[in-house]
């Protein structure tokens, strides 16, 4: 099978590779201007990186080249940190709806298969959190129904949604293309995948420094010995599932292309939910665990706005609790690793990559 991966050294494409090409029988064509993730496969026969943006001068041609002889088109190049999307609204913006406009077009000239990793977060907010009393209580008002939910989203003057109205669009887009010209489709929306290699640390590696996502924000605190920062009490709701179960899905998906094209999956783990101020807590104790240091036990947690983390127009999603029927039920797939689980490998393979010498010396 002949594989088209734009953004395959990121978090998700690094692992898809890693899953595909130790497999075999598989043949893949990356876009990534870094290869820092995927080191190992760059000798491997199988395996050709285009160390540029699909956006770069020149580029489109050659994508378009590949495409006309692909199998399967994976888009996963975006820009995906909530600290970005009130304060970099139009990259956010450009990135993920302009940048990938002429690829759903070369998707549909030829009529090509594109798998799009879209996000959970075109749900919005929940109608529960619209209505008055607590309406957690009925599920018809919260849970994720890929099919039927609403996508609710804040006014402009939010802009922490430009990102999930940009992916909506991508979407309607994708979907309107099926519908007009045949174009075969499958959507992901992703529900919180963690894992090793899941995003960077500020100032290490060469990475950026700036505000990650909140695993790796509460990772540094830890690694730093500086407080976990809670943002607005920690009360948003999150369902988290293994990058391994995550790639299982897509294995699946490439397995039975006739259950999977032409719908949109929730990709989550229903039983992994925590809210923020639980996540943080998970992870100190995790982090005890992995050092040896039980003084982590009580590492400091400190209550933040969003507008002092965040900055202006930002707002947050109160509850991802996703409906899995169609995932079961076509592709045949659950999601099997616990949380704690999930924790201990993301967080040790942080420890290994960071840790200064004295946590090292910890927790020998």
């Amino acid at each position: 099978m002949r594989i088209i991966m734009l953004g395959c050294g990121g978090f998700i494409g690094s692992h898809l590779l890693d899953r595909l090409l130790d497999e075999g029988g598989f043949e893949i064509h990356g876009w990534d201007p870094s290869d820092r993730k995927i080191a190992r496969h760059l000798t491997n026969p199988n395996f050709h990186l285009h160390r540029n943006t699909t956006n770069s001068p020149g580029e489109l041609a050659e994508i378009e080249s590949e495409i006309a002889q692909a199998d399967v088109v994976f888009n996963l190049a975006a820009i995906c940190n909530p600290a970005e999307y009130n304060t970099r609204p139009l990259d956010t913006i450009y990135a993920n709806l302009f940048d990938i406009y002429p690829i759903v077009e070369l998707c549909a000239k030829y009529k090509k298969w594109l798998v799009s990793f879209s996000t959970s977060e075109v749900y919005g907010r929940t109608l529960s959190s619209y209505l008055p009393g607590d309406n957690y209580s009925n599920p018809d008002f919260y849970e994720l129904r890929e099919d039927e939910t609403p996508l609710i989203m804040g006014p402009i003057s939010n802009q922490r949604w430009t990102y999930a109205c940009a992916k909506q669009m991508t979407e309607r887009l994708i979907y309107a293309h099926n519908q007009e010209n045949g174009m075969p489709f499958t959507i992901i929306r992703p529900l919180n995948f963690f894992g090793p290699k899941m995003d960077y640390i500020p100032g290490r590696d060469g990475s950026s420094d700036g505000v990650p996502r909140v695993l790796a924000c509460f990772m540094t605190a830890l690694l730093d010995n500086k407080p976990m920062q809670l943002v607005d009490g920690g009360l948003a709701q999150r369902t988290i599932v293994s990058i391994h179960d995550a790639v299982d899905a897509m294995r699946l998906m490439l397995k039975f292309p006739d259950k999977a094209q032409n719908q949109i999956f929730n990709i989550g783990n229903r039983n992994n939910e925590v809210n923020i101020a639980e996540l943080a807590e998970l992870m100190r104790l995790t982090y005890a665990k992995i050092t040896g240091d039980l003084s982590y036990k009580n590492h400091p947690i400190v209550n933040t706005t969003s507008k002092q983390f965040y900055g202006e127009g930002y707002e947050d999603c109160d509850r991802r609790m996703p409906d899995l029927s169609k995932a079961e039920t076509l592709l045949g797939w659950t999601p099997t690793k616990p949380l704690a689980e999930v924790l201990l490998e993301t967080m040790s393979y942080y420890h290994q990559q960071y840790a200064s010498p004295v946590q090292e010396k910890v927790s020998a």
